[in-house]
């Protein structure tokens, strides 16, 4: 008989304690472990690619180079030249996400883009930063954002809350997307995988009904592989479109 586990598709989600700290109640989690991996991971392959940059350059340092690039050119097209001093934080942010995505693609790791407490908290840092920033670099005339330019003075009592409500609500919404998506992504991969270890404990027969749950499997993890890309991406591109706004508040 199949383990429970292996089949059940909400179980990978389930976060434990590694390490316990006593009666204090903190403790050292499966969540909080691939975190670091992933921080880990990033600051490894990143020094090591560009630790001896040459004339030409490895193959990990042209991966490097183009992971630069490719951000690079998503912020100076999404916030102008003049987001570039955001670029850090951009890059920083997509590389997490991304490896994060990546790494809750193989058995038996933990997803933690997942929850939507990482994700929700990713999202605030963003939203917190262009307060912070927009109202440092502009003052008052950053509550230009929610008065659109154009508008007429007797439409604004009705323009301006909708604008106010449509940024407070980034956060949900920036969190609930890529959460969601991660989400719906592992369950059902994980379901179609369940049906193959069901009916393949059914004998030869069963195994002749699990061919078609075996090719959506297949099919459904290269759909994840580039659902975990494409969420990074739209993560990235999205805080950039939102440090635009503390830049540019009036635009």
């Amino acid at each position: 008989m199949a383990d429970p586990n292996t089949v059940d598709p909400i179980h990978q989600f389930a976060i434990t304690d590694i390490v316990s700290f006593g009666d204090t109640g903190f403790a050292f989690t499966n969540s909080a472990l691939f975190m670091v991996l992933t921080i880990g991971l990033i600051l490894g392959y990143l020094l090591i690619s560009t630790a001896g940059k040459r004339l030409v350059p490895g193959r990990a340092q042209v991966v490097s180079e183009m992971l630069y690039e490719f951000v690079a050119n998503m912020v100076r097209s999404s916030a102008g030249s003049e987001g570039m001093k955001f670029f850090p934080f951009v890059f920083a942010l997509f590389m997490f996400v991304l490896v994060a995505n990546l790494f809750g693609m193989f058995p038996f790791f933990f997803t933690v883009t997942s929850h939507i407490v990482i994700t929700f908290a990713l999202a605030m840092l963003v939203i917190l930063t262009v307060l912070v920033y927009g109202f440092l670099r502009n003052g008052p005339k950053f509550l230009k954002l929610f008065v659109p330019a154009g508008v007429p003075g007797y439409v604004l009592p009705i323009v301006v809350p909708i604008e106010v409500v449509s940024f407070l609500s980034r956060p949900i919404s920036l969190s609930v997307r890529l959460f969601a998506n991660i989400l719906a992504g592992h369950i059902t991969l994980k379901v179609f995988a369940g049906f193959v270890v069901t009916m393949g404990a059914l004998g030869w027969l069963g195994f002749l009904g699990a061919s078609l749950p075996l090719i959506m499997t297949i099919a459904l993890t290269a759909l994840e592989f580039l659902v975990a890309v494409l969420q990074a991406y739209v993560f990235a591109v999205l805080t950039s479109m939102y440090l635009n706004d503390a830049i540019h508040p009036s635009h």
